[in-house]
């Protein structure tokens, strides 16, 4: 299902490219997609939604610190909404040691 309105895409160009990758739920290499975004240091179209590096930067440095069985919760959602859930871990972790 395409929810990118109109008026986002004359914002956005990039918007209307083609996904770069699709990760359903429970797709583990949703990671190397984010790895990958991180070592080349551009951003992808994942399943629609644009991925920044700091995104998945944020992302990868959350996951590797998970013990399996959160990882594996984690998996179940789909990618935009498990990047944005570490995205939340890793600013409440930084806000309670003064950081960002």
């Amino acid at each position: 299902m395409d929810s990118t309105c109109e008026y986002c895409y004359t914002l956005l160009p990039e918007a209307q490219r083609p996904d770069d990758a699709n990760h359903p739920p429970d797709d583990a290499t949703l990671i190397d997609t984010l790895r990958r975004i991180v070592a080349n240091r551009q951003y992808l179209k994942i399943d629609g939604v644009i991925v920044d590096v700091w995104s998945a930067s944020v992302t990868v440095q959350i996951w590797d610190l998970l013990r399996d069985d959160k990882r594996q919760r984690l998996l179940t959602l789909p990618p935009h909404e498990l990047i944005l859930r570490c995205i939340a871990i890793y600013r409440h972790v930084t806000k309670n040691r003064g950081g960002q």
